[in-house]
């Protein structure tokens, strides 16, 4: 056997397969027996998978059992997605199952049943399968040393994914504490292409050292287009509706093929229609995450048989999941990044030698010029993945508390332990002691309350839990996903038709009843899934909506489940869902401004938008790549002022109360503004086409103006509250004081008030504060915007509408909902502004 052979065995596998180990493949082997930490960077389809786990596969298959006692674990692999853990287990299950391997593979995920979970602690598996969430708990356990002692690898899978968030400080804290555990073991990190390698290198060792870099050569270019519809183009809305019956026959004429769309509200929608149409009879299927774990797992199964043509579904198929005969990727909307593009459109073909085929679907006119832009920037190779985050400080405390439930600890150990993490390698002494005080009193406004004191530091200086209680209320707490609360859909079975006195009028427990009600609601039907508690508050009984593709009914609310029936409409609400909305790339947006200061590139774009653009150069002008846009004019009684930033909506929203603000104390009365990805708009009392730009644009709005709205904004409030929950200050589950999401609100608000009079420097509200200059409110990258800016702005004072101004204009009082009035109400709007736009 050569040096760069692999054991016979699996030489003779990949041969009976008609497959090559790959160099990349062997060269991840190799580091493996020098010991070495190591970063793929390989494309869809190269096999990384497979090459992550060759070296516990061969290491396992060569003895590796024999030599850990017990049979603990030997490999453990982190997914962002329980989808993509899945996927992978059926995979790796076939060489094993082929080659005969002494291998005992299983996934470990919120979907795991309790017994399974805690036969898993006592029987490890060889190689366990998780997410970032699951090792936080598994670490926080006592018996922690003894299921990770003999750890020989971890793989951590679309690390790129990963390592960009709030999951990615609670997984590289978790990595830490690994090495502290098992020091021998050695990691292997696979990602798509990103813009530096360095920073995953780094994630991967930490103590600021590089992990070994292999890169597997690129796959076949991809073939993408973008549907340049037979349809009126829409000037504003996300529903597509105009396309679909033109997706519809894109997936006639395909294999089977992913249709991703950006939110759960509009894959309902979208997966409602493409059935309205479906005269062929075609299997289409949804997927979503709010959707039951068994339904999901029905639907993947299916795609892996080859028994569907279609599936709707949002990001969680973004990442990794191989399904060989998806042969064609549809993007509904524009993808808001490159990176994100490259990642979905990797789903087709999934074959390194053959070319994915993409189709994207903009919604809107806008959304067709950050198309141009991201498919420009994907034949390029272009990469706008972030740059290397900050860890969160919630997120550094509730790794302190999970740090005490596993055993006692002295904070000088800790704190080097957690230092040696790449996103915490420079937290300050001082940040790390006032976390732990945090975590012991809940800080200096609130160590009167015993609740907060979680920690104790005994005699001998080492710090424990207060009590078994605090363990209890970590393990069913843990994890950085701040969620909505939740009611479980369940079907309803009617038992009678019963409306008289002794009917369900006497049923306490039932909080509201729908006009069709039939009988007294028993809970024997099937849960299809999770629905956000704030959006069935908004329903009456009786009303419809959508969901897992079906309209429903909501018959009543019954403790924690929304009891509901299949229903006719033609009208269902869409569940609207907290958060899911992706950011506009800063990279996509500055290639969208140079695509507007460049009419010459306008040749491959559609004729509507075209005869748009150059409308509105003659009526007005374009944006310029650095500069600034603003448009001034009246219409009706009211004074828009229209700026045209392309910095996503969070931070023009940002802009919007800020700049309302300064409008306000120049005499200016604004009174109101609305604002999508590409522009924000102002309407006001008066006359703002002589008001000084350069003066209410100004960067010193960060200043005090800024302070001052963060005082009183409820964005910001909402922020700490996120934070709260995370850190524990703010348990939203503990058997028998499970708390909604209205009674946490209430909560953290009251705090937040506390804190920022009595203790304006506690670690939550710096916290809440670096989230904010990333988060909802963007502060960053308006930050950087109005730097650009400065000094470059141009203002046109119009007698009327801008063509350009029509999209964001059609934002003021538009409801978050779908439907084929709202649609139609749009076009006639939209026709309204454009006859005022062209006298």
């Amino acid at each position: 056997m050569t040096a760069d052979a692999l054991p016979a065995r699996f030489e003779s596998w990949f041969a009976a397969r008609g497959w090559f180990v790959r160099p990349h493949q062997r060269a991840l082997v190799r580091a493996a027996q020098a010991g070495r930490d190591a970063l793929l960077i390989a494309p869809t389809g190269a096999g990384k998978t497979l090459a992550g786990f060759l070296p516990s596969l061969i290491d396992i298959a060569e003895g590796g059992r024999a030599n850990r006692p017990g049979g603990r674990l030997h490999t453990l692999y982190i997914s962002p997605l329980k989808a993509l853990a899945v996927d992978v287990h059926r995979n790796l299950e076939i060489p094993v199952s082929e080659m005969k391997l002494p291998v005992r593979i299983e996934t470990r995920t919120g979907d795991t049943s309790a017994q399974k979970r805690q036969r898993q602690r006592r029987d490890p598996p060889d190689m366990l399968l998780t997410t970032p969430e699951q090792l936080a708990l598994l670490i926080a356990s006592p018996d922690a040393p003894h299921l990770f002692g003999d750890l020989r690898r971890v793989v951590l899978d679309e690390l790129h994914a990963l390592s960009q968030s709030k999951r990615g400080d609670l997984l590289a804290l978790g990595l830490a504490r690994l090495r502290s555990l098992a020091p021998a073991h050695r990691v292997t990190g696979l990602s798509a292409t990103v813009r530096d390698p360095r920073e995953l290198r780094r994630y991967i060792v930490g103590r600021g050292e590089l992990a070994d870099l292999v890169t597997a050569p690129p796959g076949a270019p991809a073939e993408l287009s973008i549907l340049d519809t037979q349809e009126r183009l829409p000037w504003s809305g996300h529903s597509a509706r105009h396309a679909l019956a033109e997706i519809y026959a894109a997936i006639g004429r395909a294999k089977m093929t992913l249709i991703f769309v950006n939110t759960r509200a509009q894959a309902e929608f979208v997966f409602q229609e493409l059935w309205r149409i479906n005269e062929d009879a075609l299997p289409i299927a949804l997927h979503h995450g709010s959707l039951d774990a068994g339904q999901r797992r029905k639907v993947e199964a299916a795609m892996s048989d080859g028994r569907l043509r279609a599936v709707v579904c949002t990001s969680t198929l973004d990442l990794g999941i191989d399904w060989g005969d998806v042969d064609l990727v549809v993007n509904v909307g524009a993808p808001k990044g490159a990176s994100r593009l490259m990642q979905r459109i990797g789903r087709a073909n999934h074959r390194l030698d053959e070319s994915s085929r993409a189709l994207l679907v903009p919604a809107n006119r806008f959304e067709v010029l950050e198309c141009v832009a991201a498919v420009a920037a994907a034949r390029e190779g272009a990469q706008d993945t972030p740059v290397a985050r900050l860890g969160g400080l919630d997120v550094l405390c509730q790794h302190i508390l999970g740090s005490a439930c596993m055993a006692p600890f002295a904070a000088d150990d800790l704190y080097a332990e957690i230092s040696s993490a790449a996103p915490y390698a420079g937290v300050a002494r001082e940040t790390f002691d006032r976390a732990l005080a945090f975590v012991a009193t809940g800080g200096y406004a609130l160590k009167s309350y015993d609740r907060f004191a979680k920690i104790k530091r005994n005699i001998d200086g080492v710090w424990r839990i207060a009590n078994a209680r605090v363990a209890q209320a970590y393990r069913m707490n843990v994890g950085v996903i701040v969620e909505e609360t939740k009611l479980k859909v369940r079907l309803t079975r009617s038992v009678g038709k019963n409306r008289g006195p002794s009917g369900p009028q006497n049923n306490a427990s039932l909080k509201a009843r729908g006009p069709d009600y039939t009988g007294p609601l028993t809970r024997g039907g099937r849960v299809l899934g999770e629905i956000e508690e704030y959006f069935i508050e908004t329903l009456a009984p009786g009303d419809t909506f959508l969901f897992g593709g079906e309209i429903l009914a909501l018959q009543g609310i019954v403790e924690n489940e929304a009891l509901v029936r299949r229903a006719q409409g033609d009208a269902p609400k869409i569940p609207s869902y907290m958060g899911g909305k992706f950011p506009l790339s800063t990279y996509l947006a500055e290639r969208v401004r140079g695509m507007l200061a460049s009419p010459a590139s306008w040749k491959h774009l559609p004729e509507q938008v075209r005869d748009w653009l150059g409308e509105q150069r003659k009526r007005s002008v374009l944006p310029k790549r650095d500069n600034l846009l603003v448009e001034t004019f009246p219409r009706g009684n009211r004074f828009f002022t229209v700026a045209y930033p392309f910095e996503g909506r969070l931070a023009h929203q940002t802009l919007g109360m800020l700049l309302t603000r300064r409008m306000e104390r120049s005499g200016l009365k604004p009174l109101g503004f609305v604002a999508n990805d590409y522009a924000m708009a102002v309407w006001s009392l008066a006359d703002t086409a002589r008001a000084d730009m350069a003066a209410l644009f100004n960067q010193d709005m960060l200043g005090e103006d800024l302070d001052a709205w963060l005082q009183e904004s409820a964005l910001m409030k909402r922020t700490f509250r996120n934070c709260a929950i995370v850190a524990h200050l703010i348990e939203m589950r503990f058997p028998g004081k499970e708390k909604t999401g209205r009674q946490a609100t209430v909560s953290t608000d009251l705090i937040y008030d506390v804190l920022r009079r009595h203790e304006p420097e506690h670690i939550l509200l710096e916290a809440a504060y670096a989230d904010a200059a990333t988060g909802l409110l963007d502060i960053g990258r308006l930050s950087d915007m109005l730097h650009r800016v400065q000094g470059r702005i141009t203002h046109r004072a119009l007698d009327r509408i801008s063509p350009l101004a029509v999209p964001v204009m059609l934002e003021i009082g538009k409801e978050p909902i779908y439907g084929e009035a709202r649609d139609e109400a749009l076009r006639m709007a939209a026709e309204e502004l454009i006859e005022e736009a062209h006298p």
